[in-house]
């Protein structure tokens, strides 16, 4: 606001005490007298200052405070205590962990940091946050009328159990803390199953998908169980386990019938893949999903080459890349400029040494019916350089290109054995097309050329 002060100038009087009167004789002033007044003190200049509004003051004066969650209810029977009464029950865990957690926000709406409680009452700040949380999900839970014996099951110890489904609505914390209790789960157990809930509707377009019910948390789990296994090698140790754990927290019989089927035709999956390679080899195009890479349990790493370089750097990226000590440092034969992260798919996770993978800007150049798939995107081409020679006349290779303003091309076995071309830089195991928000069908068999 701006602030104006202004003198103003007193007005002329006819008659001031002040006067004076010069006195006068005829012969030397024939007038008659005049008056003489004092000379009016000049005006002062006009000042200005420019004075903050209260808003603006008030605004100065907040100090940046980190976002506190409102306080819980405070049980009657602490709500006559002080500071530092509340914080001796929290010293001494004075009653139930939901009945003291309320305690902590009311302490922190009091000036109280996280780092202050911890050392006064030896809570760390993550199980304080874990704590307040977890008792925010149980009062839910109360508000839902969940069953009281099962919110009676989370009284002791259960914290951390109910912090693990704090992303679930209202409705699902009601059946996966059921499920949670009648199946004795553990922590671990419980984060695996409220991610399994969370996920699950953005899986409707894998294989399986439908054959699981969406309202039971044990379908939820069998299905992330499931998905789990068929990443792995077939067979193996792995892919077994992780579809008999599928079948053991399944509730629904589609599901169950889906992951048996799965586990018995481990044998007949093996017979075909010992199949003539006349019979027909089959590159699967698969379209990466966001976040997919972060939620695998296994991730395969991969020398990256472009598309525009020469064939002979195809051969010179690292052959190997393995993962040292318990931490699963991964170290390579030597140093390379690209890399990438796949998830754990059959087809990488099953490559030994020697895969690679060529990155073409236009997927134009597989050849595809591009009267159908016509797709101007970027792909990846994971191919294996340990099986460099043609045999399958419809398997696909990587081959260079002359003169054709491209590195490498993805070319048909029964192309290059016209061409008179008996090696290759190697057999194409998968095509890996960029993440959308859309979803769209993958390729068939038939849209190859």
């Amino acid at each position: 606001m701006l602030s104006l002060t202004v003198n103003s100038l007193k007005p002329f009087s006819s008659f001031n005490p002040t006067t004076t009167f010069l006195s006068s004789t005829s012969f030397l002033n024939p007038h008659p007298p005049l008056l003489l007044h004092h000379k009016p003190s000049s005006p002062k200049p006009i000042s200005a200052t420019l004075t903050p509004s209260s808003s603006t003051q008030q605004q100065q004066k907040q100090v940046y405070q980190p976002f506190r969650p409102p306080p819980s209810p405070i049980p009657s029977k602490f709500r006559s205590l002080d500071a530092n009464g509340r914080l001796e029950i929290l010293a001494n865990r004075l009653g139930l962990w939901f009945e003291y957690a309320p305690l902590i926000p009311s302490l922190t709406q009091e000036g109280f940091t996280p780092p202050t409680i911890e050392e006064i009452t030896g809570i760390s700040g993550v199980e304080q946050n874990r704590l307040v949380v977890a008792a925010q999900v149980r009062d839910s839970l109360v508000q839902s009328n969940t069953d009281p014996e099962i919110v009676s099951e989370f009284d002791l110890g259960g914290s951390e159990l109910l912090y693990e489904i704090r992303l679930l609505s209202v409705q699902q914390r009601a059946a996966a803390s059921r499920f949670i209790i009648e199946n004795k789960l553990d922590g671990k157990g419980a984060q695996d199953l409220a991610r399994s809930m969370k996920d699950f509707p953005r899986r409707r377009t894998e294989k399986g998908w439908e054959s699981f019910d969406y309202a039971s948390p044990g379908d939820c789990l069998g299905f992330m169980y499931f998905r789990q296994g068929r990443e792995h090698k077939n067979p193996s140790e792995p892919r077994t386990a992780a579809l008999e754990q599928a079948l053991k927290v399944a509730q629904t019989d589609k599901a169950k019938k889906v992951i048996l089927k799965e586990l018995e035709g481990e044998s007949e999956d093996k017979e075909e893949e010992e199949e003539d390679v006349a019979a027909g080899v089959r590159v699967p195009v698969v379209r990466l999903k966001f976040g997919e890479v972060a939620e695998s349990t296994k991730v395969v790493i991969l020398p990256v080459c472009r598309a525009e370089e020469k064939d002979k750097e195809v051969m010179e990226a690292p052959w190997e890349c393995t993962s040292e000590g318990e931490l699963g440092v991964m170290v390579a034969e030597k140093g390379w400029k690209r890399w990438v992260v796949l998830p754990g798919w059959e087809p990488v996770v099953s490559l030994g040494k020697g895969g690679v993978v060529v990155s073409f800007s236009d997927a134009r150049v597989l050849p595809w019916k591009a009267n159908r798939w016509y797709k101007e995107e970027p792909i990846l081409v994971v191919a294996d350089r340990s099986k460099r020679e043609v045999e399958a006349d419809d398997g696909f290779y990587l081959a260079a290109v002359d003169g054709e303003g491209l590195g490498f091309k993805v070319v048909r076995g029964s192309a290059l054995k016209e061409a008179g071309v008996e090696e290759s830089l190697g057999t194409v195991v998968l095509i890996v097309r960029p993440p959308r928000d859309e979803t769209d069908d993958q390729l068939s068999d038939e849209d190859w050329e």
